[in-house]
């Protein structure tokens, strides 16, 4: 059975507040003032590597929840829009999911004042660009979401990885959070971005977490054109999460 646009649409609105509110509590918990983490893991690279296993673990089981499953899981206008490039999604539903996935942040990270100081203390886990600057930052994010959306065409092209797609995802952070997030924080994602910077009022930056990671996008997708592998190398639908019985396609997908 297909899914109704405004069921897709809610169930993004939702997997994307889980994700925020979840994943940025880790972040808060690990990183806040007063935190117990200095104490318990003091070494700052090997912390970075937690987080980033723990906030992708967050992401893996919103995939797999009944949320993830009706609108396959996207929580990420990068993830949107790379399926739009496929010819996965419609320009009206691509505008649909990115709404959704932006009030959700929003709506998340509303849930994260009630960290009081200790989240004010790393403005609820806002990113803005580190020490080395704008450019550094930049190129991090471009990496990072080139990363991430090559992982995600890898695994949801191929019929027999596209099951295993979402434990990949806390693997993949945990490396680009140790090796990249003192640049620009690791977002890879402008809806995580959006939300920590509405709960805090802090919007240093904020058009790098936007123009960087859909960059990003446009490095890959465009590689996947210009080399034909998307002749060979088939995405169905556009879903991250395939651990259900709906139409592969849960919305119409011509473009």
């Amino acid at each position: 059975m297909k899914q109704t646009p405004f069921k897709l649409y809610v169930s993004e609105f939702i997997g994307t507040a889980l994700l925020l509110a979840a994943g940025l509590s880790v972040v808060i918990f690990n990183w806040g003032k007063g935190s117990v983490m200095n104490y318990y893991i003091p070494q700052p690279g090997l912390r970075r590597l937690f987080t980033g296993f723990l906030f992708g673990t967050t992401g893996c089981l919103i995939t797999l929840s009944p949320v993830g499953k009706i609108s396959g899981a996207h929580i990420n206008p990068a993830v949107s829009i790379a399926f739009w490039m496929c010819g996965k999604m419609q320009k009206h539903a691509v505008l649909g999911y990115v709404i959704s996935q932006m009030l959700g942040a929003a709506a998340g990270c509303s849930l994260l004042l009630l960290w009081g100081r200790q989240g004010a203390s790393i403005d609820y886990g806002n990113t803005v660009p580190g020490n080395a600057g704008l450019a550094p930052a930049f190129a991090g994010e471009v990496l990072t979401t080139s990363a991430l959306i090559t992982l995600l065409y890898v695994f949801v092209s191929s019929k027999k990885l596209r099951n295993y797609t979402p434990f990949t995802i806390p693997f993949l952070y945990s490396f680009m959070v140790w090796a990249e997030s003192p640049l620009s924080g690791c977002s890879t994602n402008p809806a995580r971005s959006f939300g920590p910077a509405v709960v805090s009022g802090v919007y240093t930056g904020y058009w790098l977490y936007w123009l960087a990671p859909v960059t990003g996008v446009l490095l890959v997708m465009g590689f996947v054109k210009a080399a034909n592998i998307h002749r060979h190398h088939l995405i169905e639908a556009a879903r991250v999460s395939y651990h259900q019985e709906l139409s592969p396609a849960g919305i119409k997908t011509s473009s």
